[in-house]
């Protein structure tokens, strides 16, 4: 691997992908972070499956015109939402690599505040 910001992130993401997985009971609320936009799903990892998804390009999300943090954080409570919707009320976060702040903070913060708890 070379060395750079990319390949830096992505040994990171498997060191805590190793500690991290996401079970029935408590699936995995993961987050992809892009220059513009912002990802996270809910996953139970024992079957493989996506449970509920949410991102900035959702139509109620991209109408809003605030900041990236702020959409991120919209993100999060939208993911809760549907979470909720679908009886999952506890997840463990994967924060993929990034650091632990700004948008991937907003997107746990709007998480918690939609009612989802980890």
């Amino acid at each position: 691997m070379s060395n750079n910001k990319s390949s830096a992130r992505q040994k990171i993401r498997y060191r805590i992908r190793k500690k991290v997985t996401g079970i029935a009971t408590k699936p995995r609320l993961s987050v992809f972070r892009s220059n513009t936009e912002i990802y996270a799903q809910i996953i139970n990892d024992e079957s493989g499956v996506t449970i509920a998804a949410a991102s900035s390009k959702e139509k109620d999300i991209v109408a809003q015109k605030v900041t990236k943090t702020e959409k991120s954080k919209l993100v999060g409570s939208a993911l809760a939402k549907k979470a909720a919707a679908l009886g999952v009320t506890s997840v463990v976060f994967d924060r993929s690599g990034y650091i632990y702040h700004g948008r991937i903070k907003a997107v746990a913060e709007g998480a918690r505040e939609g009612g989802l708890q980890f």
